[in-house]
Parts: structure tokens; sequence; C-alpha cells
């Protein structure tokens, strides 16, 4: 710049003062597309939302990760240190075991419409995605701690939750029905847009004070929902943490900064804790994210029966009274949902008896009878029954079990080949 204007002294004409205005007016570009570039730079590196944990007598150190509970794409452009820390936690804790919700509740907040050619197969004329009460279907599978969670089942990794589904069902017990419905009303779309941009920023703090401001709508409810959980989590995180374990522990951003995050109360008790550079690669994988990723099914197996199944992640297992085994698994961020359920197979019913009774067919698009070149044969078909709705079913046969598969979700699942990529991945083992 010093050689520039040193040259610009000996600018004799009109013409000159020109192209040296050009000149400069590059040179102000190209500063400033390398300032932009730097402070983007210094913006992704700089989010607060992985933290190394250390000192208080740890041999080894331990990581806590903020999340956000949505499963919108944008949040899942992990940083390398962030794979690396999942990949090296030999315990992953999460706030609670969610493997509970893949029975209870549905999280769809609309259904499918379907319609039926000549033929009677299924079709939608629309290809909008159905929303749900973590995102829509345009997202990620699993909203990012259920993502959390299902690395960790599928990896064979110790799972811990640090407060329980009740504890954390329990806060609005004693809210007033009219002001919960105005807790929803504040913590609705505009919420969560807000809470994700300040969570692509990666900041914390004012998360913090974003959630303090909005919970302020009733009285006590940032102290039950935030700071009491805060204290709880932090207990059971030092507890974990002392175990000798390298612990990776997830938890919504919200409960990290501020004065009574769990951050500030780990320092209390004597821990150091180091924000971890955030840093994402272009173009290329590091061999930990390679690996965490590896990590995408989960094979279930029965020994009685001989049925082995694959599904996207650890399923709920229960055994029911009369003998059959049932397992169910949700993805819960696009509102999917799997069953199995295995059965005794006597030779009471038919097996088009069975299929009778467990495909409940819309009159103008029955279920069809598939025969294998081996001889074997299933039933597969759309059935419209309470209280999942539309869903596609298929039953196969042992020698003396038979499997009753289901699978629904929103508009874009239905209608995809994912059910039938589902159904090919169940089998009896033959021995």
């Amino acid at each position: 710049m010093v050689s520039v204007i040193r040259d610009f002294q000996k600018i004799p004409n009109q013409q000159s003062l020109l192209n040296f205005g050009v000149m400069m007016k590059i040179t102000f570009t190209v500063l400033l597309c390398c300032f932009t570039v730097f402070l983007n730079a210094q913006s992704q590196n700089n989010r607060d939302l992985l933290w190394e944990i250390s000192g208080n007598g740890l041999k080894q150190k331990s990581y806590l990760f903020g999340t956000l509970h949505s499963n919108d794409r944008r949040l899942f452009q992990f940083a390398d240190s962030f794979y690396i820390a999942l990949d090296a936690a030999q315990t992953i804790a999460i706030e609670a075991d969610i493997s509970s919700l893949y029975k209870k509740i549905d999280i769809r907040k609309e259904k499918p419409t379907t319609f039926y050619d000549k033929n009677g197969n299924p079709y939608t004329p629309s290809l909008e995605a159905s929303k749900t009460a973590y995102g829509d279907e345009n997202g990620m599978p699993q909203f990012m701690d259920a993502f959390i969670q299902v690395y960790a089942d599928n990896s064979g990794k110790k799972l811990v939750g640090i407060e329980t589904l009740q504890e954390q069902m329990s806060i609005f017990s004693d809210v007033p029905t009219r002001e919960r419905k105005l807790v929803d009303l504040t913590l609705g779309n505009f919420t969560m847009e807000k809470l994700v941009e300040l969570y692509l920023k990666g900041d914390i703090y004012a998360i913090d004070r974003f959630m303090k401001s909005n919970l302020s709508v009733q009285k006590d409810l940032y102290d039950k929902l935030i700071v009491q959980r805060n204290k709880r989590m932090t207990r059971a995180l030092d507890s974990l943490i002392n175990q000798k374990k390298v612990v990776f522990c997830a938890v919504g951003a919200g409960h990290l900064g501020g004065s009574e995050g769990i951050i500030q109360q780990l320092r209390a008790k004597g821990y150091k804790l180091r924000a971890v550079n955030w840093h994402v690669s272009e173009g290329k994988d590091v061999s930990s994210k390679t690996k965490v990723k590896s990590f995408n099914s989960y094979l279930s197996f029965d020994e009685t029966s001989g049925y082995s199944a694959k599904f996207p992640g650890k399923p709920l297992f229960s055994r029911e009274m009369d003998g059959s085994v049932v397992l169910n698994f949700a993805e819960l961020g696009q509102g999917n949902y799997y069953s199995v359920e295995i059965h005794p197979y006597t030779d009471e019913s038919t097996p088009e008896q069975l299929a009778a009774i467990y495909i409940a067919s819309p009159n103008n698009s029955p279920y069809r009878k598939v025969v294998l070149d081996d001889g074997t044969f299933y039933f597969i078909g759309i059935s419209d029954a309470y209280p999942e709705g539309l869903s596609w079913v298929q039953i196969q046969f042992g020698e003396e079990y038979f499997i009753v598969s289901k699978v629904y979700g929103g508009n874009k699942f239905l209608h995809s080949d994912r059910p039938k990529r589902f159904f090919e991945g169940i089998w009896f083992e033959k021995y």
C-alpha cells in the first residue's frame, strides 16, 4: 500500500488518477474479501458447542457437547473435533434415554394423503414433507440427541441418561393448562428459527439469554426448566466422569452457558473446561467421521424363533404374555416408525387367514401374496388401521413362527421405497 501511495505522487494526469482509483477499489475489495473470509473462519472456529473437561484429578479428558432438539440438516455439519471426541468416548451420556418414546408417542403433526390408481397401487400427487415435533421429513431421520443415542446403540458403546423422561415430563405438571398453552405458543416456530440461528453461530451465551427471556412468560419456568435441571445434570455428570472413563455428554445447548450453566457449575467443582476448536474439513473425511458414520444399522436376532432383522437403530424389545416378541423403532426426526412382531405359528389359522387379520387393506388396494423361487412366500400390502393410519405391512412365515412387520411415517416416507428396503432386511435363519 505504501508503494502505491508513492507512485501516486508521480501521477501527471486525470486518466492516471482514474486508473489509481480503480486500483484502490480493487485493492480494497480484495482486502474486504480476505477480511470476510477471516471472520467466517473465526466464526466457524469459535463456536462454543464442544468443551473439553479436564483437571480435578481426571487422568483422561471427557467432553461436553451442546445440542439442539431439532433434525434441521444445517445443524449436522459437525466439526472434525466432534467426531474425534465421539469416537474416543467409552461412555456416551445424553439428557435421557429416548427409546421408550418409540412405542408411546406419534410425533407426526400430519399424516399422509394417499390415492390409488386403477390397479390399486397407492400414490400421492404431492411431494410435500410432513411436519413433525422435531422438524419435518426434509430433515435428518433423528433429531440431534436421538442421532447420538442411535450411534451409541449401533456402536455398542455404553449409553447413560443423566435424567429420566419422567423427570423431564414432570416439569410442566404443576403449570396451569392456560399458561401451558401460552408457553407452547411462545416456544413455537419463531423461537426454533431463532435458536437455530444462534446455534449455527455457536453462541451458547446468547442462547441462554434468549431462553431466559422467552421462558419469562411463566413465573419460575426458567428456574424449573433450566437452572434446576442444570444442577441435577451436573451432579450426574460429575459422578459419571469420575468413573475413570472417557465420557461424551450431549445436552441441550441452552444448559451450557450462563452464570448457572453446566460449564460454570463444573468449574465450581474444580474442573477445567476449554472450548474445543470448531473446524469442518472441506472435501475429505477424517477417519473418526468415517468410522462414526459407518454405524448406521443395528442387527436384531432372536434365538428362539431364528428371526433376524436389520433396523436403522436398536429397537425397543418386549416379550408378551402369549410368547410373542415385539420390537419397535422410530426415526423421531422424520416421524417414521418400524414395528416387528414375532408370533408362534400354529395350524389354527391358515396363512391367508392371518394375512386378512393383520393387513387391513382398503377395498381398492388389496394386499398380495408373493411366492419366491425357493417356494417360500409372504403377504404384503398397504393397511389402514387406527391409530397409526396408513402403513405398509408384510407377513412372512417360518416353521414355528410368523413375522408381522409394519412401517408408517410421513408423506414422503410412505410413498418411497424405504418400507420395502426395511422388509427386505427381515428373514428367518435356516438351521
